[in-house]
């Protein structure tokens, strides 16, 4: 797939970097010639300099074979012009910004344009680690009956299998975040203080599967 990524900042380059690595095409967009120097001398791809939304430059990038639009420079504003441009004007599906104000992100997502909102993620994961509790959605099906959630473990479950925890609980555990990896347990992983367990559950369940991971293992189980 060929990617348009506007913005080469830290985090356009190392999603440029990436997403080439992974077999892509790739053009970067900046209106700094100098932020190109973050691609290094290795990147292949396209080194476009000009703004994000100008209709000529996106064409310049690549935008009408296209698969994928990704806004991320340091402007809100920009960044939503640019992916309304992309999806509008050129067609493109995969499209996405990065967005500083939660409140605007809010906002344009209900304009069909999936944003990241950085200031909001990291505030909400800096609570999740210094107020565990519940369960926090990562992820909903449209229909909105299945989800990937992030629920709190109790103590109590430490030293035991994934596999008892999924028997007593009624969830798959999916992938667990241990010392900053995420790591595919299998039914012998045992849980280890510190780790963070992501489960697939249906979202009529929530609360018994909080209870049931708040609770701990039941008395005389294996």
């Amino acid at each position: 797939m060929h990617i348009v990524i506007m913005g080469c900042g830290r985090v356009g380059a190392a999603l440029a970097q990436t997403l080439e690595q992974q077999g892509h095409t790739v053009a970067v967009v900046d209106q700094d010639p100098t932020a190109f120097r973050r691609l290094g001398s290795g990147f292949g791809g396209r080194r476009v300099t000009g703004v994000g939304f100008d209709q000529d430059t996106l064409r310049e990038a690549g935008i009408e074979e296209a698969g994928a639009f990704a806004a991320v420079s340091s402007g809100d504003n920009s960044n939503i012009i640019a992916a309304r441009v992309a999806r509008e004007m050129f067609g493109i599906e995969n499209v996405a910004a990065r967005i500083y104000d939660p409140r605007r992100a809010e906002v344009y997502q209900r304009l069909g344009i999936p944003t990241v909102a950085t200031v909001r993620w990291t505030a909400d994961q800096m609570l999740r680690r210094l107020l565990p509790s519940g369960a926090e959605s990562l992820w909903r099906d449209p229909s909105g009956t299945v989800e990937l959630a992030e629920v709190h473990t109790s103590p109590a479950w430490i030293g035991h299998k994934i596999s008892r925890l999924q028997e007593e609980t009624g969830v798959r555990v999916a992938f667990l975040t241990r010392l900053g990896e995420a790591v595919l347990p299998t039914s012998q992983t045992v849980l280890q203080e510190g780790d963070f367990v992501h489960v697939m559950l249906r979202s009529d369940e929530i609360g018994k599967v909080e209870a049931a991971f708040a609770e701990g293992p039941e008395e005389g189980g294996h």
